[in-house]
């Protein structure tokens, strides 16, 4: 049987009656971690003992970026993305209301009322304990739970997710990438970190040393240690479609005097036009940092080297794609 796509609205009025009555989980769920499925996993456990559905809420653009416009780009996943884990995971609703000024003055009361309550009919909520919402983030946790119990509502405050001493969170994972580190991300992210988006058309230097690449701007996302992954280059469609291994750099090109943050993909025994494909690609391990080459024979044989050192790194059995596969809801139940 085939799955229902997961249905996403960008409003709280005049909601079709079938995805009232949901259970409902609030969060941004910015790269969608290990944390964030406990905490989607157990509402969707709930939801089914109650034969209801599964809805999640998140505000866009992220708050932090709508207060702070001008700062460094620090989200894992975009909004893409994130859409697509939501939806392979098994949410069946996604709720995505404008982050605006109207959004950003109404009171914690109000949210609940007029948006949970009124517009979307919950059942119950499902919130971290570190949620905060409303006007001047005057609400929290807490304060959501005592609502609940005035307006009769469920309320589920999950505690921290913790792997030994280790707790999930988005910080913490942006932490280990801007250290390199990108195999702890994945550990901690169930799924390898990945950047998507449509093919750029660079320079074309890389096909006068016979390694032509891929590029990807790295707008909107956190920025990486700058350096040589090993990476999988994912296609959708095309006659390229399918798994490529592969090798790229994150960086500024130092050796041409570049400035720009850019994601230049080598992919092994290629030979497809993709400019202007959809593609993704996931970074599965850190071989060295960026450096200024002295010519291109220099870079030829360094990228040569890399090449090597990359395939070595992805013929490993733990770093096959289906060791970390697309978290299912199921996997929860």
């Amino acid at each position: 049987m085939n799955k229902k796509s997961m249905k996403i609205f960008r409003h709280y009025e005049n909601l079709p009656d079938d995805v009232k009555g949901s259970i409902i989980v609030l969060g941004n769920f910015d790269g969608f971690h290990k944390g964030h499925q406990t905490v989607i996993g157990r509402a969707g456990k709930l939801a089914r003992e109650m034969n209801t559905t599964l809805s999640v809420l998140v505000l866009e653009p992220h708050p932090r970026s709508y207060f702070n416009p001008g700062q460094e780009d620090f989200r894992l996943t975009s909004f893409r993305t994130k859409t697509h884990l939501l939806e392979n995971f098994g949410v069946d609703t996604l709720f995505v209301l404008p982050f605006d000024k109207k959004l950003s003055h109404r009171k914690a009361q109000e949210f609940v009322t007029e948006i949970l309550l009124d517009g979307i009919g919950v059942i119950h909520v499902f919130v971290g304990y570190d949620y905060r919402f409303g006007a001047g983030r005057g609400g929290s946790a807490n304060v959501l739970q005592q609502m609940g119990h005035m307006e009769q509502f469920g309320v589920t405050i999950v505690e921290k997710i913790m792997e030994g001493d280790h707790i999930y969170s988005s910080t913490n994972i942006r932490d280990a990438l801007r250290a390199g580190d990108v195999r702890r991300s994945a550990d901690r992210l169930g799924h390898w970190w990945h950047v998507e988006g449509h093919v750029l058309r660079g320079d074309q230097r890389g096909r006068t040393i016979n390694f032509p690449t891929a590029n990807l701007s790295m707008e909107g996302y956190i920025k990486p240690k700058l350096g040589v992954y090993a990476v999988r280059v994912m296609i959708a469609s095309g006659p390229a479609k399918g798994t490529w291994n592969g090798v790229a750099n994150v960086g500024k090109r130092p050796t041409f005097n570049k400035e720009d943050l850019v994601l230049e993909a080598h992919i092994f025994n290629f030979d497809y036009d993709i400019y202007e494909v959809q593609i993704q690609v996931e970074f599965v391990d850190f071989i060295r940092e960026e450096q200024k080459f002295d010519g291109l024979d220099a870079l030829k044989d360094q990228i040569g080297k890399d090449c090597v050192v990359a395939q070595e790194i992805l013929a490993q059995s733990d770093n096959q794609q289906a060791s970390i596969p697309i978290p299912r809801l199921e996997d929860h139940l």
